[in-house]
């Protein structure tokens, strides 16, 4: 490429300023269109060949491709053009600057990807974490930005001993700040909830983790709602997490029936519905097969639960709605009785004092 852009050097107007502008146009239109070239047929063999999807590799290095373009394209202007000592060494530190610029954005995005597919839910979208990606960040970006004051000469020595100060008076003030984050940070670490769960709290809050931030975490009930959490209280209350360790989980659905009832044939009753629900309704696990536990003797009837698989919580709504509808309709047609709450009372006649 090198031996191109000189041949095209060579051969625009001599001019001075207008041959440097012209050399430095061409090369970083083509060092970016060759790099952004490669760059992506490069992510597409990955993606091809690995399980990670195109549309998250060309989110995490979104904007690298340019950058290692214009250093492509600076760093043949250099070699291409005679340059004075003193704009040379401008461009030099540019160069370097870009070069920082680009491996901090590398490392920052990879490592956002890398939490994303890690402490993301595996079921297709990856969810957000962006208490773990903010962090990452702050931590690259501040690295990056010490770099690059050190290669423009900066000592960053008394910066370092500056900082150090500063954070120790700043963790003082920000307690509750700081520890809302450490306990966010715990959470996705230790992997006991993982963002897209369904979660129940203790308090009575139930639904699905959408997002934890560096403050709160963020629960979408079943309403559409959003429950806010600070991470403090979210790690320290308890959770009953029905995503882990699988999703699948039994329901009981509660069932009476009349003392006058034959008790066999209303368990196989029961059953062919609960299988024709299970079989036929999206979200049943019709793999396992349900079952009829009698509990117990009611004032009115004879009570039994039946065991039903669904594949999530949130699946049993319609499983549990559905089979109620078809076990009334067929307790109707076979004649079975789901009685009334009723109560026999004896009245005692006192006789009659004369």
């Amino acid at each position: 490429m090198i031996e191109l852009l000189t041949t095209i050097a060579n051969r625009i107007l001599s001019g001075g300023l207008k041959t440097h502008l012209a050399v430095y146009i061409i090369s970083f239109a083509l060092g970016i269109a060759l790099i952004q070239l490669l760059f992506y047929r490069l992510l597409r063999i990955v993606a091809a060949r690995t399980n990670i999807s195109y549309p998250l590799l060309a989110q995490t290095f979104k904007g690298i491709p340019t950058l290692l373009g214009m250093l492509v394209g600076l760093y043949a202007s250099m070699e291409i053009l005679t340059i004075p000592p003193r704009p040379l060494l401008f461009l030099q530190k540019i160069f370097s600057s870009l070069v920082i610029l680009a491996l901090t954005l590398l490392v920052a995005r990879l490592a956002a990807g890398f939490l994303k597919q890690k402490f993301g839910k595996t079921s297709g979208a990856f969810a957000s974490t962006s208490i773990l990606v903010t962090t990452i960040d702050l931590g690259v970006y501040s690295v990056g930005i010490l770099f690059l004051l050190q290669s423009f000469g900066v000592a960053i020595s008394p910066l370092l001993t500056a900082l150090g100060v500063g954070g120790l008076a700043a963790a003082l003030a920000l307690q509750d700040t700081l520890a809302n984050l450490f306990s966010g940070i715990n959470i996705l670490i230790a992997k006991q909830v993982r963002m897209g769960d369904f979660v129940k709290l203790s308090t009575g809050e139930e639904g699905q983790v959408v997002d934890m931030n560096w403050r709160n975490t963020t629960i979408k009930t079943g309403t559409e709602n959003m429950v806010v959490i600070p991470n403090q209280k979210f790690a320290s209350t308890t959770i009953t997490n029905y995503a882990q360790p699988f999703a699948e989980c039994a329901i009981a659905v509660p069932v009476g029936v009349s003392y006058a009832s034959d008790l066999d044939y209303v368990e196989q009753v029961t059953v062919e519905v609960a299988i024709e629900v299970l079989r036929e309704i999206a979200g049943g696990v019709a793999a396992v097969a349900p079952l009829v536990r009698y509990t117990g003797f009611a004032d009115s009837s004879i009570t039994f639960n039946v065991i039903l698989r669904v594949q999530s919580v949130t699946a049993q709504y319609l499983v549990r709605h559905e089979f109620i509808k078809r076990l009334h309709a067929r307790y109707r047609r076979e004649g079975v009785v789901i009685p009334y709450p009723t109560r026999t009372v004896n009245v005692e006649q006192l006789p009659r004092q004369e």
